[in-house]
C-alpha cells in the first residue's frame, strides 16, 4: 500500500508479488487471507479485507457500489463478500471496481480488487486467495481528471493462521518508508505480542523493517494482537507518525468437541407420543465459533436395546435436544434406553470434522398403565366371636407397575357383604397386601358368615386409555367360630329398696344371669364377690339372695343409704367363662337409734349473770325418726333439779343454766334426758361434763390452769410426762457429752512436749561460725586503726569522713531497774533524740570517700574475681537436680559455648 502524506510516502509492503497500478503507477502488493475449508471441485470465496475510506471529519455516511454485483457484495462497512462459489479452473472475475459515493456531498472515489487464487498449503482442502488494493482515485462530478486527495487508511488486518509449522521465524510484512532513501532509519513495534506480555511473539528488523513471528500462535489462547509500528532516525526523532497493525489469528480445526458432561440422565414417561422432549446435550468447541470449526452438528450413533423399534429416539442435529421418534415406550417391557451421542465440528462434515461422544440413558418413568389384580378370585378366613382388630385374611395384589410410588400402592375397598360395617381392609406398606380387619364384635348367634366383595384400586388414577381389568375385585369368605362367653347379669346393676333391721335370714330378692350361647348347653353357677359388711349370701343354683346380719342403714359402709354388693356367675363350659353383677340395695331409715347430747363438755361461771350453756341433740336417724326432740332433767336426783335448768331453745337445741346464784368451782356431770320424735320414739340419758369456775369481767374463766389440771386426763398426764422425761434425758446426754469433749482435749494437750509447744515461747538458735574452708585466713592483714595510728596524732585535714569523728561520749538515759510502765514511751523518745545528735553514732557519713590503696599491698587485686574464669572449672549440673528455679543457674553457669 501506498499513502501520500503531503510531499512524502509511507510504503508498507506486504509478503507476494506487487503489481503496477494503471491508474497511479504505484506497486500494489498482493495480501494473502487464509479461506475456510471448501467443498470438493469447488473453492468459495473468502472473506475479503475491508475496504474503507475515512474522510478527515470522519462523519460523512458513504455508499460502497460494486462493479459486479451479481458475484460480490460490499456492506456499509467496507467488507466485500462472495455471493456465489467460484471453480478454480476458471478465471477469476477481476478486477472489481468498487464506488464509495458521499451521501451528503456526492463525491465518489474508486478502486479496483484484484483476486487470484494461490494455495498455499498441501492438500486440497485449504486455499488461500492474495488481494491487490490499488490506491483510490477521486472523481469529480464534473467528469474532471483524476487527482489525488491527502486521506488516511485503515490498515486491513493481517490474517496468520495458528498452529503453523514454521520454519520460523516466519515473515509477515515490511514495513518500509520512503525517507530510508536519504538517510537511515530504523524500526520498531510496540504492543502485547512484542514488548508487551507475551513477549517475543513478534519482532522487526529495525533495519530492513521485516515484521516477523517467532512461534506457532494459538487462536483459543490469544485471537489477535495489535501493534503499532514506528520509524524513527539514527538519532532517535521521529520521522512517520506510528501506524496500527492488526493480527489476528486465523483458527483452524484443532480442538475437538467436549460434552459438558460424559454422562447424562434423563427420563420419559412411558406411553409418551412421538416428538416428546427428553432432555438436551450440549458439547462445546474451543474453536471459533463464527466458522465452521466451531459449529457443532449432533448424532445418535446407537440405541441399546432397539426394541420395540431401533430409533425410538431421535435429536436436533444443532441444539442437541432429544426427542421421542417412535410409540410404545413401555416400562415394564423396557425401562431404559442407553443412547451413544456423538458431536462433529465442520458442520458435522465426517470426512473432515473433528468429532467425540457421550452417552445418554433415558429411564422411562411409571405412569399407572396396569391396573392390581388379585392373584384369586376368592379368599377365605375365620374369625372368634367377639373378637376385634384381629386380620381375617390377606388379600394379594399383583401390579406391573413401579414397586413403591402411587402408581402401585394399592387401596382396598369393600363394596358389599358389610352392611354393618364391622370389618375394614387396610393395606400393608410393605407387602401391599390388603388386611382383612375386624373393627366391630360379631355374634355367632347372630350371624355365622360373611360374603365380601373387595375391589383394589392405586392411589392414584389409571392412565385414561386404561381400563379396569375384571381381575381387580375379589370375594372373601369369613366365617364366624363359636367361643364360650360369659354369662351376664340383666339388669345390671340391679336396684332393690328395703327398710333397715331386717333379720338375719331374710330373703332379699333373686338375681340370675342368662348365658349368650344358646347352642350350647351349660349351667350357671354362682357366688359373692365383694360383700363389704358381710350382710348378704346367694344360692349357688338359684342366684336367692338373703341375708347374713342386719342391714343398718348408718353403718360405715352404706354411702348415701346406698349399700353395694358384687356376684359372680360362672358356666361349666371349656374354659368356664364367668361374668359379674352389682346388686345395689337401698336401705330405708326406721327409728332404731337414740339421740345423744353433743358437745359433751362446757364451761360456766360460778355466778349466773345470766349465763347459760347451748346443748345440741344429734341422732344418726333421718327424720321423722330424729327431731324435734325433747330435754329433760332427770328427777330422781335433786341435786342436779336443784342446782340446774334446762330450757329448749328449737327442735334440736337446748340450753343448760344454773338455778342458784353461785356454785363452787369443779366439774359436774350433768344427766340430760332426750326423746326423738319417732313413731315409737326412742329416749337416750347423755351426760354433759360441765366445768365451773371463776370468771373475770368478760366471762372468761381465769382459774383456767386449776380447772384445766383438774379435767385432764390420765392419758394426758401421762403424755406430758413422758414429754418431760425425754427433755430432761437429752439435757444429760448433751452434758456428758460436753465434758467427755473436755477430757479429750486436755488429754491431747498432755500428749504434746512443753519444749515442741511453740505457744508463747521465745525460740533461741546458736549461732553458727565459719565452716572449716574459711579457718584459713591471715589475720595480720586486720589491722586495726586505733592500734595503728592513734586519733590524736592524726591531723585534722587528713582525716577520713568515714572515721568515726572526735567527740565525747554523749549521755544517753537510763532506764531505772523498777520503772513505772507509763514511763517506757519517754525512754524510747529520749534515747531516739540522744541518737539523733551523737556524731559519732555510725554512720558517720552518707558519702564515703576511698583513700588510693597505693602499691605492694599485702591484699590481692579484686580484679581476680571474675565469674567466667574462677567458676570454669566448676560443675553445675547437679543444679538441674534441685528444680526449675536452679535451672536456669545451670544453664547460665554450666551450659556448653552454644
Amino acid at each position: 500500500f501506498f499513502f501520500q502524506f503531503s510531499s512524502r510516502k509511507l510504503t508498507i509492503k506486504a509478503t507476494g508479488q506487487s503489481r503496477q497500478d494503471p491508474v497511479s503507477h504505484a506497486h500494489v502488493p498482493y495480501l494473502s487471507n487464509e479461506h475456510t475449508h471448501i467443498q470438493p471441485n469447488k473453492i468459495p470465496l473468502p472473506f475479503c479485507p475491508p475496504v474503507k475510506f475515512i474522510d478527515c471529519d470522519r462523519g460523512v455516511q458513504v455508499r460502497f457500489q460494486c462493479s459486479k454485483p451479481a458475484d460480490f457484495r460490499v456492506e456499509m462497512d467496507g467488507v466485500v463478500h462472495a455471493l456465489h462459489s467460484f471453480n478454480p479452473t476458471t478465471a477469476l472475475p477481476s478486477p472489481v471496481v468498487i464506488t464509495a459515493q458521499d451521501e451528503t456531498t456526492k463525491e465518489r472515489w474508486q478502486t479496483e480488487v484484484r483476486l487470484t487464487s494461490h494455495p498455499l498449503h498441501v492438500g486440497p482442502l485449504f486455499t488461500v486467495f492474495h488481494n491487490a488494493i490499488v490506491f483510490p482515485r477521486r472523481h469529480a462530478d464534473s467528469g474532471s481528471a483524476l487527482s489525488r486527495v491527502k486521506r488516511d487508511w485503515v490498515i486491513p488486518p493481517i490474517n496468520v493462521p495458528e498452529n503453523a509449522r514454521g520454519p520460523f521465524p516466519q515473515l509477515l510484512v515490511t514495513i518500509r518508508s520512503d525517507h530510508d532513501k536519504h538517510r537511515s532509519l530504523r524500526y520498531s513495534v510496540t504492543g502485547p505480542g512484542a514488548d508487551q506480555p507475551p513477549t517475543g511473539i513478534f519482532f522487526i528488523n529495525p533495519v530492513s523493517g521485516e515484521l516477523s513471528v517467532s512461534q506457532p500462535l494459538d487462536r483459543e489462547h490469544i485471537p489477535n494482537f495489535h501493534l503499532r509500528a514506528h520509524a524513527v532516525d539514527l538519532n532517535g526523532n521521529q520521522v512517520e507518525n506510528p501506524i496500527d497493525i492488526v493480527i489476528n489469528v486465523i483458527d483452524m480445526n484443532d480442538n475437538r468437541p467436549e460434552f459438558v458432561h460424559q454422562m447424562w440422565n434423563g427420563t420419559v414417561p412411558e406411553g409418551s407420543k412421538p416428538g416428546t422432549s427428553v432432555m438436551t446435550v450440549t458439547a462445546i468447541d474451543k474453536d471459533d465459533p463464527k466458522t465452521q470449526n466451531g459449529q457443532l452438528r449432533y448424532k445418535i450413533l446407537s440405541q441399546t436395546p432397539e426394541n420395540p423399534n431401533p430409533s425410538m429416539f431421535t435429536i436436533n442435529n444443532k441444539t442437541g435436544n432429544i426427542i421421542t421418534m417412535a410409540a410404545g415406550l413401555d416400562r415394564e417391557k423396557v425401562p431404559q434406553y442407553t443412547l451413544i451421542i456423538q458431536a462433529t465440528d465442520m458442520e458435522g462434515t465426517q470426512l473432515y470434522g473433528l468429532s467425540n461422544t457421550a452417552t445418554a440413558v433415558i429411564r422411562v418413568t411409571d405412569i399407572n398403565d396396569n391396573p392390581p389384580e388379585f392373584t384369586s378370585d376368592m379368599f377365605y378366613g375365620e374369625v372368634p366371636e367377639n373378637r376385634v382388630n384381629v386380620i381375617v385374611a390377606n388379600l394379594t395384589v399383583t401390579d406391573k407397575d413401579q414397586p413403591n410410588t402411587p402408581a402401585w400402592n394399592a387401596v382396598y375397598k369393600i363394596t358389599g357383604g358389610d352392611p354393618t360395617g364391622r370389618f375394614s381392609v387396610p393395606t400393608d406398606p410393605m407387602t401391599n397386601e390388603g388386611l382383612v380387619t375386624v373393627v366391630k364384635p360379631i355374634d355367632y348367634e347372630i350371624s355365622r358368615t360373611f360374603v365380601l366383595t373387595v375391589v383394589a384400586a392405586n392411589e392414584v388414577p389409571l392412565d385414561q386409555n386404561i381400563h379396569r381389568s375384571r381381575q381387580s375385585t375379589a370375594t372373601v369368605s369369613i366365617k364366624v367360630i363359636d367361643v364360650n362367653e360369659s354369662p351376664y347379669f340383666d339388669p345390671n346393676p340391679k336396684n332393690i329398696r328395703l327398710e333397715e333391721g331386717m333379720v338375719t335370714d331374710s330373703m332379699l330378692t333373686t338375681f340370675t344371669a342368662q348365658d349368650p350361647d344358646r347352642f350350647m348347653q351349660q349351667s350357671i353357677r354362682y357366688s359373692k364377690l365383694y360383700d363389704p359388711a358381710g350382710w348378704l349370701r346367694i344360692d349357688p343354683g338359684n342366684g336367692r339372695v338373703t341375708t347374713m346380719a342386719v342391714l343398718d342403714r348408718e353403718s360405715p359402709y352404706v354411702s348415701n343409704n346406698m349399700y353395694n354388693a358384687t356376684f359372680l356367675a360362672t358356666d361349666n363350659g371349656s374354659p368356664p367363662a364367668s361374668g359379674t353383677g352389682t346388686l345395689q340395695i337401698f336401705l330405708l331409715d326406721i327409728n332404731d337409734n337414740a339421740p345423744y347430747v353433743f358437745p359433751s363438755e362446757a364451761e360456766v361461771c360460778e355466778k349466773p349473770e345470766p349465763n347459760g350453756i347451748n346443748i345440741t341433740a344429734v341422732d344418726p336417724d333421718l327424720s321423722p325418726n330424729a327431731g324435734p326432740f325433747a330435754f329433760d332433767l332427770p328427777d330422781r336426783q335433786p341435786d342436779v333439779t336443784r342446782n340446774w335448768t334446762i330450757t329448749r331453745l328449737s327442735g334440736d337445741v337446748a340450753q343448760l343454766s344454773l338455778r342458784i346464784g353461785f356454785l363452787e368451782s369443779g366439774v359436774y356431770e350433768i344427766p340430760i334426758v332426750i326423746t326423738d320424735s319417732g313413731n315409737l320414739p326412742m329416749f337416750n340419758t347423755s351426760y354433759l361434763r360441765v366445768k365451773v369456775c371463776q370468771c373475770d369481767h368478760n366471762g372468761d374463766c381465769t382459774d383456767r390452769q386449776h380447772i384445766v389440771a383438774a379435767g385432764l386426763g390420765t392419758g394426758a398426764i401421762i403424755a406430758i410426762l413422758l414429754c418431760i422425761i425425754v427433755l430432761l434425758i437429752l439435757v444429760l446426754l448433751f452434758v456428758v457429752w460436753m465434758k467427755r469433749r473436755d477430757k479429750e482435749r486436755q488429754a491431747k494437750q498432755l500428749l504434746i512436749d512443753p519444749e515442741d509447744d511453740v505457744r508463747d515461747n521465745i525460740l533461741k538458735y546458736d549461732e553458727e561460725g565459719g565452716g572449716e574452708e574459711d579457718q584459713d585466713y591471715d589475720l595480720s592483714q586486720l589491722q586495726q586503726p586505733d592500734t595503728m595510728e592513734p586519733e590524736a596524732i592524726k591531723p585534722v585535714g587528713i582525716r577520713r569522713l568515714d572515721e568515726r569523728p572526735l567527740h565525747p561520749e554523749p549521755q544517753y538515759p537510763v532506764r531505772s531497774a523498777a520503772p513505772h510502765p507509763g514511763d517506757i514511751g519517754d525512754f524510747i523518745h529520749e534515747g531516739l533524740k540522744a541518737a539523733d545528735n551523737d556524731p559519732t553514732a555510725p554512720p558517720y557519713d552518707s558519702l564515703l570517700v576511698f583513700d588510693y590503696e597505693g602499691s605492694g599491698s599485702t591484699a590481692g587485686s579484686l580484679s581476680s574475681i571474675n565469674s567466667s574464669s574462677s567458676g570454669g572449672d566448676q560443675d553445675y549440673d547437679y543444679l538441674n537436680d534441685w528444680g526449675p528455679r536452679f535451672r536456669k543457674l545451670a544453664d547460665m553457669y554450666g551450659g556448653n559455648d552454644e
